[in-house]
């Protein structure tokens, strides 16, 4: 991170936009103070160091919230609401939920279902940036939505890798995450392929009872330490009806798929971003 910033500095960036690595309050990326604070939905994940509960996982995140500083919350839920209004009335900060601004009249080139949240975020912060008197046009906001993938060079987020079959990846690892691709997936009604595989700090139970259970399941791990076995994994997936078999690799598992699937088929890749990289 501090590379990152003497880097920004060397270069003379106009702005930088600095993501939190794990929650907020304790990153290391939380001693700048920024023109504005941006925080997404929140949902159980990295439990072990924020806490249980989406409320206790919430005050780490508020911990981005600065004095006097505007913050945009993405998404209006009941139970992290109150955690945000309460930090921001006490840093005297302004906040506004995302969904308090005009829905997003632009198109992005992210296609993935979960985008619609995540474009309205960054249209939201956008406003709120004119607003604080950044110099930031309707005109930059519709093109910068309109070029994401090509700007940044952002892979695996309902990445289409191949049409016969069609074939898609996306790193979605959460419930949340998880919960709006299945929704996705059954939405085309066809025969689906699944390779899977995840790491082993996730909650493992929670995504996997939101599988579908037409399915073929390919379980995999990717070559990382945190990688979940995928024998392991295989053995969890079947206390929830999913049916299919273990692969030694991400590879020897998407290989399989591909000699499977038919063309009228769909294959689908996740769980990991792990797993995701190493297919693309």
């Amino acid at each position: 991170v501090s590379m990152a910033f003497w880097y920004f500095a060397q270069q003379k960036v106009d702005y930088a936009v600095i993501e939190t690595g794990l929650g907020g309050r304790l990153d290391s990326t939380n001693i700048i103070t920024p023109e504005l604070s941006v925080i997404t939905n929140i949902g159980k994940d990295h439990t072990k160091y924020l806490g249980n509960t989406l409320d206790l996982i919430a005050k780490e995140k508020a911990g981005i919230i600065k004095k006097n500083i505007p913050v945009i919350i993405g998404s209006y839920q009941t139970e992290t609401a109150p955690v945000f209004l309460s930090v921001a009335n006490e840093k005297q900060s302004a906040i506004n939920f995302a969904n308090q601004f005009e829905a997003c009249p632009f198109e992005s080139d992210l296609k993935g279902p979960f985008q619609v949240k995540n474009i309205q975020t960054i249209y939201a912060a956008s406003k709120k940036m004119q607003e604080i008197g950044i110099n930031i046009s309707n005109k930059h906001i519709k093109k910068g939505l309109a070029n994401v993938i090509t700007n940044t060079a952002m892979l695996g987020r309902w990445q289409k890798l191949d049409s016969n079959p069609l074939t898609i990846v996306d790193s979605a690892h959460n419930v949340d995450g998880i919960k709006i691709v299945v929704q996705k997936l059954k939405s085309f009604d066809k025969v689906l392929h699944i390779v899977f595989g995840m790491v082993k700090d996730k909650d493992i139970s929670g995504v996997l009872k939101l599988l579908p259970q037409k399915a073929t399941y390919y379980f995999c791990k990717a070559d990382v330490p945190r990688g979940l076995d995928a024998n392991k994994l295989y053995e969890k997936a079947k206390q929830f009806g999913l049916k299919g078999d273990a692969y030694p690799s991400v590879e020897f598992a998407f290989e399989a798929a591909q000699s499977n699937a038919k063309s009228n088929e769909i294959i689908f890749v996740g769980g990991s971003v792990f797993v995701v990289a190493e297919v693309i």
